[in-house]
């Protein structure tokens, strides 16, 4: 079953309340987000995207997930300058 941008949406929202997240993409399969979170401060890009993939339970596993392609972007919010 195809899954919407939506449903990924909520489920990062759900994994990472307070964050800035946009998620593009209306063909049910291909996709684009943004999450900026703050528990993202300290964590390599790698690391980052482990947490976003994580918060997605499993929809990107493989030929068997509902999500095939997800372009994904994510950081630290930009500090305030004293």
């Amino acid at each position: 079953m195809p899954i919407t941008a939506r449903e990924i949406e909520e489920m990062l929202k759900a994994a990472f309340p307070a964050a800035q997240i946009k998620v593009e993409g209306d063909d049910g399969a291909h996709f684009a987000a943004q999450v900026i979170d703050e528990s993202f401060r300290g964590l390599n890009r790698v690391q980052q995207q482990r947490a976003v993939y994580a918060a997605l339970k499993g929809k990107m596993d493989g030929s068997h997930g509902d999500l095939h392609a997800l372009a994904l972007t994510t950081k630290a919010p930009a500090q305030a300058q004293d």
